[in-house]
């Protein structure tokens, strides 16, 4: 008797300690945002996200999360697919390679980008040769945003496809199919959803980075502004009320990732319970 009511009070007491994190550290925030987005009025809010420099900042924002994304599902595919179905050397350095922009700290990628591509960089001159700008320009923060979404994907898709196997590739190649035939309609359809699962992950990445942003970027007005970048710099301008209204659309894009994955992870628990 006395073990249960105290396993039920140890229960509730976590249950309690769990809300109350939550609540402190992530409902109250997530509200206290749009409450300032909001808190001189819908007028102010719509104007604030409809100027040429915050739909310019979407516009970059989305281009870099529409190249990143698709670029990493064909790296995080071709990843999982030798390291899972191959037996290659050094596998685990590729391994640590995959994960290395995980523990590189943004900051620190960007200025390696500039020290690869900036005026005084490797291939500066001979991009200046060209006519061509990578630093402080759009193609500098698509190459960031894909450096630091890179692993997401792979990381989704290697113990997925390693807990798979090779059989279904081997009877299908057994049968008579191509590579490509086995990658289209045998492997991709086994793993559409963890292939869904990170291009999420990734998409909300892309969206959401600022260092490495930051430092190639070179915060220029209506051209090389990034959402969260515009947000830092309308909250250094004073105006706080367009800045959490900016950031209210980054919030909602969070919002969207977690109930998508939130959706999918009940589709697939579905799946195996069938």
């Amino acid at each position: 008797m006395k073990r249960g009511l105290s396993t039920r009070l140890a229960r509730v007491t976590l249950v309690s300690l769990a809300w109350a994190v939550m609540v402190i550290l992530i409902l109250v925030p997530l509200a206290l945002v749009f409450q300032q987005a909001f808190s001189r009025g819908f007028e102010v809010y719509q104007a604030a996200i409809s100027t040429p420099d915050a739909m310019s900042a979407v516009r970059l924002t989305l281009l870099a999360a529409l190249i990143s994304v698709p670029c990493n599902i064909v790296f995080g595919v071709a990843v999982a697919w030798l390291v899972t179905k191959y037996k290659i050397r050094g596998r685990a350095l590729l391994l640590t390679l995959v994960d290395l922009p995980l523990a590189v700290s943004p900051v620190v990628v960007g200025l390696m980008f500039v020290l690869v591509y900036g005026t005084r960089g490797i291939f500066g001159p001979w991009l200046d040769e060209f006519g061509l700008k990578v630093i402080f320009a759009t193609p500098g923060i698509i190459l960031v945003t894909i450096f630091v979404t890179l692993p997401y994907i792979a990381r989704v898709l290697i113990p997925l496809m390693d807990e798979q196997g090779r059989e279904l590739e081997e009877s299908a190649l057994t049968l008579g199919a191509s590579g490509w035939q086995v990658l289209r309609m045998v492997t991709l359809p086994s793993i559409s959803a963890g292939l869904l699962y990170g291009a999420i992950l990734c998409n909300a990445r892309a969206m959401g980075e600022f260092g490495a942003v930051s430092v190639v970027s070179g915060h220029i007005r209506g051209l090389t502004n990034t959402l969260p970048l515009h947000v830092e710099i309308l909250y250094n301008e004073y105006q706080f009320a367009a800045a959490f209204a900016v950031a209210s659309l980054l919030t909602l894009l969070a919002l969207v990732t977690v109930i998508l994955q939130q959706v999918l992870e009940r589709r697939s628990v579905s799946r195996e319970l069938v």
